[in-house]
């Protein structure tokens, strides 16, 4: 049987010849359709949209974004992948990956002591503040970062304090707890409130932290608030904002301006942190017994041979008050302050 056949029947199904197989015309051209060939096919365009400019964001935009808010070049490149390459968006997006990973952390961290951090002091107009802020070690609270969470505190405290509509005859002097001063507004720069800034921070840092307390006194004319913080610690970002361990504000009544209140006050405040008075008492208080507790009374700190109450009164001004932080004092002494 010829080997041919298969294909003269595959081919007479098909309806089709096969050259030099079977009848039929022959194909004029190896079975090519006439006609000039068809067109290449045309190439895809080019898109240059926002999916391929964050798949490779510029290293000005990384750079720019990295100065604005302080996180690694692989979160900020995230961040413009993510928005496409807007600044404003990416600081955004930024923000509140990171708030959402600060209160995840805050959450696994919290109950654990936080004894360190630091006393904040900030002084503007009439308005002075004293905020204390904790945290875990003595290294986070050399930490910058930690150090304007204070500064933002002492900001949200100071602002809470100027923005209260009182008419001022005499001094006036009020706390926060802890509570409270989490809620306070972060201030015109900042999102949310101070509870916000502390997940941050947490966030971060990686230690649990605490916005203890704060403290504010305003004063009208005639009267000055002398403020003192021992070692204290200054940095040009963190403008006037003092930071130390310890921190008193004494408010002073006086019948006249003087040169000399400034030191005067300072004197004052290193009294409050070195003998740690429980109440200011009077002229006529005797030194001893519990007299000791007693400002005026008290053997003067730089001078033990007289009493406070003695190097005051030729001064021309009268002690009527003061406030006192200790970094991580006890809740009992902080109640009795």
């Amino acid at each position: 049987m010829s080997l041919l056949r298969p294909w003269r029947l595959f081919a007479a199904a098909r309806g089709c010849s096969v050259r030099g197989l079977g009848p039929g015309p022959a194909p004029s051209s190896w079975d090519f359709p006439a006609g000039p060939p068809p067109p290449p096919p045309r190439p895809r365009p080019f898109h240059a949209g926002p999916w391929l400019w964050s798949s490779a964001p510029s290293k000005d935009a990384l750079v720019k974004l990295r100065r604005r808010t302080g996180y690694s070049f692989v979160n900020c490149k995230k961040a413009l992948e993510a928005c496409g390459g807007d600044l404003k968006q990416a600081e955004s997006w930024l923000h509140k990956q990171a708030q959402k990973e600060g209160w995840s952390r805050a959450a696994k961290l919290h109950g654990r002591k936080t004894k360190e951090g630091l006393i904040g002091l900030l002084q503007d107009g009439n308005a002075t503040v004293l905020v204390e802020v904790n945290c875990e070690t003595d290294f986070v609270s050399r930490n910058l970062k930690f150090q304007q969470l204070v500064q933002q505190v002492a900001l949200g405290t100071l602002l809470h304090c100027q923005n209260l509509k009182d008419q001022l005859s005499t001094y006036s002097k009020g706390f926060l707890n802890s509570s409270e001063l989490s809620e306070l507004p972060a201030g015109p720069e900042k999102e949310g409130c101070l509870k916000d800034q502390l997940a941050l921070a947490i966030g971060k840092l990686g230690e649990n932290m605490t916005l203890k307390r704060a403290a504010w006194v305003k004063v009208p004319a005639g009267f000055y608030v002398g403020s003192y913080v021992h070692g204290a610690m200054h940095s040009p970002s963190l403008h006037n904002l003092e930071l130390g361990k310890y921190g008193a504000l004494v408010v002073c009544e006086t019948s006249e301006r003087k040169a000399s209140l400034e030191d005067l006050g300072r004197r004052l405040g290193q009294h409050v942190v070195g003998m740690a008075p429980l109440s200011v008492g009077s002229l006529d208080d005797e030194p001893g017994g519990e007299a000791e507790t007693k400002m005026l009374s008290q053997p003067y700190l730089l001078d033990p041979s007289i009493t406070l109450g003695q190097y005051v009164q030729p001064q021309g001004v009268s002690v009527v008050d003061f406030v006192r932080f200790e970094c991580g004092e006890g809740e009992e002494a902080a109640e009795t302050e």
